[in-house]
């Protein structure tokens, strides 16, 4: 088949496939710019399933994007809290105030401007334009690079710069350009619930009869890639110091993971920590100093895993005498009762899952 029939017979195969198979989401349809946007940052790494409440969420306490920019950081931290890739939400934040100060709380109407965007990559300056908007430009997503690799035979790896101008131009000659949102949203969908990254429905597939990696074997290896990601360990051995009813909490303000959240003073070492190396370790004495205290216990060790990180962690449960003397900027005390104000990663989250099920209260 020449490579132009094949592409018209895809992309109406793709929107008869649509018509029969559309899932019903809460921002499928949506023209609200801010909305669509709203859902499009959630869903970015994460799937349909997990995001779905956070978006409801978000709209019901941010309906509009002034809302979103007056509140606090804190509070859209705590709302995301649980959703992981932080950025996004203090990129959401920084661009809520930017369209609510300098765009006079009016969301830009052209892909360009959209681009422009803090936390807006071309994939979801692609879905905006075309779902708020009815602008002609395809979306490119893990979904698509997966369909597309597959009909199409495309062996190019998609994290190389050939790779994603292969794909682009691919795109945007398939694009139903009349129906732009209702291809974008159909190609996605086909990804999401067809041509799924294992086992897909090959069987019943409207594209099975035209499918290169069907026909030659392939679907297991289509997409490629060229790199594989290298994770590195790290070993963080928290203190979690109590004194009466507070708790000591740290908030992390370096240039690391979980920036704004909040987690507990850290001994980050080469390995989990004895009792005995964690009392000669120079950073604990640093932050004990001449302080009076009663290790009670160590927590089991628990685990996240992040894109190029496995975090190992501990934490040391010790009872102080009297208030530690806060001398890190980052440190402060909190009423243990008010700790479920504070957003804190999900490994800091596990630790307090597992304290509640054996009923283990500060």
């Amino acid at each position: 088949m020449k490579e132009a029939v094949k592409q018209k017979f895809f992309t109406k195969n793709l929107l008869v496939w649509f018509d029969k198979n559309d899932r019903p989401l809460p921002w499928k349809g949506e023209k609200n710019p801010y909305y669509v946007w709203l859902s499009e940052i959630i869903l970015q790494q994460t799937r349909v399933e997990q995001g779905l409440p956070y978006f409801e969420k978000f709209k019901a306490t941010f309906p509009t994007v002034l809302d979103l920019a007056k509140a606090p950081a804190d509070q859209v931290m705590k709302l995301w809290e649980g959703l992981g890739y932080y950025s996004r939400a203090r990129n959401l934040h920084f661009t809520a105030k930017f369209i609510a100060t300098e765009l006079n709380g009016v969301f830009p109407n052209t892909h360009t401007a959209i681009l422009g965007l803090k936390g807006v990559g071309p994939y979801t300056a692609a879905a905006i334009a075309s779902f708020a908007f009815g602008l002609p430009h395809a979306v490119v997503d893990g979904n698509v690079f997966r369909v597309l690799s597959r009909v199409f035979g495309i062996e190019t790896p998609i994290d190389t710069t050939l790779g994603k101008k292969e794909f682009n131009k691919l795109a945007d000659a398939l694009l139903a350009k009349d129906k732009a949102a209702m291809y974008n949203q159909a190609i996605m969908d086909f990804g999401a619930t067809q041509c799924t990254p294992a086992n897909p429905n090959c069987t019943i597939c409207p594209m099975q009869k035209h499918c290169t990696a069907f026909s030659k074997k392939l679907i297991s290896t289509l997409p490629i890639k060229s790199k594989k990601i290298k994770k590195r360990d790290r070993f963080f051995n928290y203190l979690v110091f109590k004194h009466a009813d507070t708790i000591v909490l740290n908030k992390r303000q370096q240039k690391d993971i979980w920036l704004n959240l909040y987690d507990f003073p850290l001994v980050e070492a080469s390995s989990l920590l004895s009792e005995e190396a964690l009392l000669q370790d120079e950073v604990f004495q640093k932050i004990i100093g001449t302080q009076s205290f009663t290790i009670k216990k160590a927590s089991k060790p628990f685990k996240q895993l992040l894109t190029h990180q496995k975090i190992v962690a501990i934490f040391w449960e010790i009872e102080l005498k009297s208030a530690l003397p806060v001398n890190d900027s980052s440190f402060f005390e909190v009423k243990q009762k008010n700790i479920n104000n504070f957003a804190f990663p999900k490994i800091v989250d596990l630790y307090f899952k597992d304290k509640s099920l054996y009923l283990e209260l500060f």
